[in-house]
């Protein structure tokens, strides 16, 4: 028989130890530098404990790959102690992200019907083109404010309004003016407040409770997520009015049904209350994944202005100046799309994802790992392995492009980069974080030219749960000449 390994052979690093790198060493706010540190020490897998969980580390694609594909019919991605402390604290129900087993799984297979699905994500093309319209309007009026008539200073702002403003058309059918002058006072207050709750979360999940009353980190945790469920109670109230009003009007063809929680509570999919556990959640990852991705690939192809031009030459062969990129343009633009692909690896937008094998034992590597066992897949460190991609650091869009590198290997690994996740328990809002930065992309570079002025400089990561540019990206953008 072929021997298993023993769990004492892993590297174990304890609460103490645990603590001492995130709060003495200061890695609290850049885990995905943590990961990279301590696959160089401890290898591919280790064991470290924060609280009373205990969490198996796998920084390699292979051992990703064994974890995902042993998966439950139920997976849990993570406990989620910390949000469901918040719901139950505020009497709230859990959304797609805290409930678990059939519940979440029923969930899910209704969230999916209306986000999901290429043909049904497809149908929100002509609304985020229209958001698009007003976000490069708006691009423009910056520009023009600036002192070199080019500049804009913060684009992983500007990129952050974008995407609320097209999340909520999409799932409340609501313009909520993001993309202004003057933004509204409520619509400011939940983008900051998301900021608040993630920064502060990483401090919460890290110290110990009895912390709580003396530190400042819990309270502004919950004042954080009390904004972001107030912004989204007011739209759904909103739209649940609208539909009583709509069946009282008793038109002779029904209720028209359009935008995503439209259709969901007039198909009796989900009542108020269960919206309300599940939208606000979902505006979060409908934000943070398009807004900071497109960030990163700016930044990116300011810094690489040849492959920017390539980029121009393939978006400009199908779409000339003047027209307005569709899905169907979409699907012969493959450098479009590996650029967004590079810079999902480059940058996951969760460096760090998790699984609970709940069900039955696992064997990873040799191990058996018993039942309960929470498994953390290190995606930034794994994403940038030199056995996996050549150069890693380096920012190659071609690498993900059928016959362009004769010596990069004609198969990627298929977990070497998973910013989407896998299995049933993949981003639920892919197909709309695609179609946004795909439509957003080929706008900006059919329109301008990208340039990084020097004192921008260099831009590095910061975690605050998801990933985000330590400090403002400004660039120029430099009209194209029809």
């Amino acid at each position: 028989r072929r021997r298993l390994r023993s769990l004492e052979e892993l590297p174990w690093l304890g609460r103490l130890h645990t603590f001492y790198q995130l709060f003495v060493q200061g890695y609290v706010l850049r885990l995905h530098e943590l990961q990279v540190l301590n696959k160089a020490k401890y290898g591919p897998i280790w064991i470290n404990s924060v609280g009373p969980h205990s969490f198996v580390n796998l920084a390699s694609a292979s051992l990703i790959e064994q974890a995902m594909r042993q998966e439950d019919k139920h997976p849990i991605r993570d406990y989620m102690d910390l949000w469901k402390e918040h719901r139950d604290v505020q009497g709230l129900a859990y959304g797609v992200f805290t409930t678990n087993g059939e519940s979440w799984y029923h969930l899910r297979q209704v969230l999916n019907q209306r986000l999901l699905k290429p043909a049904e994500a497809a149908l929100y093309t002509d609304v985020v083109n229209e958001v698009i319209d007003d976000f490069t309007a708006r691009l423009d009026q910056i520009r023009a404010e600036s002192p070199s008539r080019d500049l804009v200073p913060d684009m992983a702002q500007l990129f952050y309004h974008f995407a609320l403003e097209a999340i909520c058309y999409i799932l409340f059918e609501k313009r909520i003016g993001c993309l202004e002058p003057s933004i509204p006072a409520d619509t400011a207050n939940f983008i900051r407040s998301v900021g608040i709750m993630f920064q502060n979360s990483v401090y919460c999940t890290y110290l110990p409770k009895w912390t709580r009353p003396l530190l400042p980190f819990w309270r502004r945790y919950l004042d954080g997520w009390n904004t972001i469920f107030s912004f989204g109670k007011k739209f759904i109230d909103e739209k649940v009015q609208e539909i009583e009003a709509e069946l009282q009007a008793s038109r002779p063809d029904g209720v028209q049904v359009s935008g995503c929680l439209h259709f969901l509570l007039t198909k009796g999919l989900l009542n108020p209350q269960e919206a309300l556990g599940s939208l606000p959640e979902l505006l979060l990852a409908g934000v943070d994944t398009s807004s900071n991705t497109l960030t990163w690939a700016l930044y990116h192809l300011s810094k690489n202005p040849e492959i920017q031009a390539e980029l121009y030459k393939e978006v400009a062969g199908l779409v000339p100046a003047g027209k307005t990129p569709q899905r169907k343009d979409i699907a012969h633009m493959p450098l479009l799309k590996a650029v967004i692909k590079e810079t999902l690896r480059l940058y996951p937008v969760i460096p760090t994802n998790a699984r609970i094998v709940m069900d039955n034992e696992i064997e990873i590597d040799g191990f058996i790992f018993p039942k309960n066992t929470q498994f953390v897949f290190c995606h930034y460190v794994v994403s940038r392995d030199p056995s996996v991609f050549s150069e890693p650091e380096s920012f190659r869009p071609h690498r993900w492009l059928r016959k362009c590198e004769s010596n990069a290997p004609s198969v990627q690994h298929p977990f070497g980069s998973v910013p989407f996740g896998y299995g049933v328990r993949a981003c639920l809002g892919r197909r709309i974080a695609e179609l946004e930065m795909q439509l957003m992309l080929s706008r900006l570079i059919q329109r301008y030219e990208v340039v990084l002025p020097p004192e921008t400089g260099e831009v590095k990561s910061v975690a605050r749960i998801v990933l985000v540019p330590n400090k403002k990206v400004g660039l120029r953008f430099l009209q194209r000449q029809s």
